[in-house]
């Protein structure tokens, strides 16, 4: 059985090894997005953080219900009101006090920093959240 290999480069390239033989690809890039999309930038951050499983908002946890449905999740998330806080979930075209953004910031005045049990989202993701409700919360 011949060993494989992937490994991520400084370059920004995939090294794939295979029996002694290696080839390299370019990697998607993940940047920071003037006008980024809820089903394509968003939804997508909630879906591979596991904000939709069964031990987290799946569950209804918060008083939040997430799905694997864009559609569903955008109606349960913008204009809606926060159960713990005065604000709304999104604010559409303020992330400052959209729950969502101080609840990823670490803001809140209760409960934890979300995603809760896992490690902290990264400035990229962050960023991409507050832009996509700065813009409006565009169901895009």
């Amino acid at each position: 059985m011949r060993s494989r290999t992937l490994s991520i480069l400084a370059s920004g390239l995939l090294l794939a090894a295979c029996g002694g033989e290696s080839v390299t690809a370019p990697t998607a890039q993940r940047e920071v997005l003037t006008n980024p999309s809820f089903v394509t930038d968003i939804n997508s951050v909630l879906l591979q953080r596991g904000c939709a499983s069964g031990s987290c908002h799946g569950s209804g946890a918060g008083g939040l219900t997430l799905t694997e449905n864009a559609t569903t999740n955008f109606s349960r998330l913008v204009g809606v009101q926060a159960v713990a806080e005065p604000f709304q979930l999104v604010e559409p075209g303020d992330a400052q006090n959209s729950y969502l953004v101080i609840k990823i910031e670490g803001r809140q005045t209760r409960g934890s920093i979300m995603p809760r049990g896992g490690s902290p989202l990264d400035a990229i993701d962050k960023a991409n959240i507050r832009n996509w409700i700065d813009n409006g919360a565009p169901n895009n």
